[in-house]
């Protein structure tokens, strides 16, 4: 029987592919930004980031008021939780983009270091977490949430890889040490993302199964 409560839950759903959709369309503005040196693009992912904060306003209101009035249960209860979670992962992604502009905007005026194809191949995994967990929320599908936690290990595999080609690049070239300190911080942004993309992916098993998959307690078991 559809109820008030599954209305409600559907225009709690919207509201988070919305914010889905602003979110990695920030991530993807921040990567072009850096690689094309694109001021524009990196003063839309700062401008956007109101839009998506105020989004993770009116979703935790919603849910609030959804687990006050209606008193859900089982299956509802689990998505209205997760989805708060969600929206949580979004935002702070959402301010990782912003991070990642703010640095295409410090380089974009010195000249370019060797790293761009590298980088933009971990920004592309990272973003492809991304989209992937939100298509696993959107579709409810669990093996694809738990394909976006083991992908995880390759973006932590680019970032180990990249933060040491760089330490090594800024020890011979010292004038390109500022260049190059900003560029780390860039490639831990980009992990960051993946962790986070992560996050939303376990809270896809979470809804889906009522179970934890932190600490990779699930994959020990199963």
């Amino acid at each position: 029987m559809y109820t008030h409560l599954h209305e409600e839950i559907e225009v709690l759903k919207l509201r988070v592919l919305k914010m889905v959709a602003l979110t990695e369309e920030a991530v993807h503005k921040s990567i072009q930004a850096y690689v094309n040196k694109d001021l524009y693009l990196a003063e839309e992912v700062q401008d956007g980031d109101v839009e998506v904060n105020r989004l993770e306003v009116e979703i935790d209101e919603l849910a609030l008021k959804l687990l006050a009035l209606e008193q859900p249960v089982a299956g509802d209860l689990r998505f209205i939780l997760g989805c708060m979670r969600i929206s949580v992962d979004l935002e702070r992604i959402a301010d990782e983009a912003v991070n990642i502009a703010e640095r295409s905007i410090m380089l974009s005026s010195r000249p370019p270091l060797p790293f761009h194809q590298d980088v933009l191949e971990m920004g592309n995994k990272a973003l492809a977490m991304l989209r992937h967990a939100a298509q696993a929320f959107s579709s409810g599908n669990v093996e694809a949430a738990l394909q976006v936690c083991q992908l995880d290990n390759e973006v932590d595999v680019l970032n180990h890889k990249n933060v040491r080609q760089v330490i090594e690049y800024m020890i011979n070239e010292t004038p390109a040490i500022e260049r190059s300190v900003h560029t780390i911080i860039l490639v831990r942004r980009l992990e960051r993302i993946g962790d986070l993309a992560t996050n939303i992916a376990e809270s896809v098993v979470f809804i889906a199964k009522g179970v934890n998959i932190k600490h990779k307690l699930y994959f020990d078991e199963r």
